[in-house]
């Protein structure tokens, strides 16, 4: 299936009968830089959108360069074995990769991750004990952790997956720039919900966010950047 772009709507229809949207990120001109925002259904507030700019002469990276680090949010939820997860604690002095998203997702939710995990397993084995990728679910009433953990070994068997209370996850996302809406319920009985695509790079020398990856990077953007984020590279 073609690769959402940034700035595309895609919306399908599960095989449990759920129409869901991923949204891509729609990156606007600006003369210091872009403006990200995550396109909604509900036109959502874009306040606290990530100000990046791409420095291809001045970065050593292909990912997308925040002009604002983020700080990583703090997040308790169940990770996939059921036990609670403190996300800024657990992933603390690690490079971390972070994306929202939910399993059900036919196209970018799983391209991302496909993505991901196999520019990690080209990774020596040593480097990839120094990422840490974390998945977390905007459905969870649908992503279990057993539901979760499946999903995720068919990208990468060390994923840590996250699942919970969906106001906590909405309020992370938001000082991220990142937005997830409340699943809609349709007059049909379909399921709608809609959630920003970007996944954020996090340096193990200050746990910030330094550079973004849009829905349409690719796997060699991927295999690229990782092993400078293995390293502690800076952006």
């Amino acid at each position: 299936m073609p690769r959402p772009t940034a700035g595309t709507t895609t919306a399908t229809t599960s095989s449990r009968g759920t129409t869901r949207r991923a949204f891509g990120a729609a990156a606007l001109g600006l003369a210091a830089g872009l403006a990200l925002t995550a396109c909604g259904s509900s036109g959502g507030s874009t306040d606290g959108a990530a100000k990046v700019v791409k420095e291809t002469s001045n970065s050593p990276y292909k990912g997308t360069v925040l002009s604002k680090q983020f700080e990583k949010p703090e997040l308790v939820l169940d990770d996939t074995s059921g036990q609670p997860f403190d996300l800024r604690k657990q992933t603390a002095g690690h490079s971390t990769l972070l994306f929202f998203g939910y399993t059900s997702c036919p196209d970018v939710c799983p391209t991302t991750m496909g993505d991901i995990g196999v520019a990690m397993a080209a990774l020596p084995p040593e480097e990839q004990k120094k990422i840490d990728v974390v998945f977390v679910s905007t459905d969870p009433e649908r992503d279990t952790p057993k539901v979760l953990r499946t999903w995720l070994d068919s990208m990468g068997k060390n994923f840590i997956g996250l699942t919970g209370d969906l106001d906590k996850v909405k309020a992370a996302a938001r000082t991220l720039g990142v937005m997830v809406e409340d699943p809609i319920v349709n007059k049909d009985g379909t399921v709608t919900s809609s959630h920003g695509a970007q996944v954020l790079a996090f340096m193990p020398s200050d746990d910030k966010a330094h550079v973004l990856y849009l829905s349409n990077s690719s796997v060699d953007t991927y295999k690229h950047d990782l092993p400078l984020l293995a390293k502690g590279v800076p952006a």
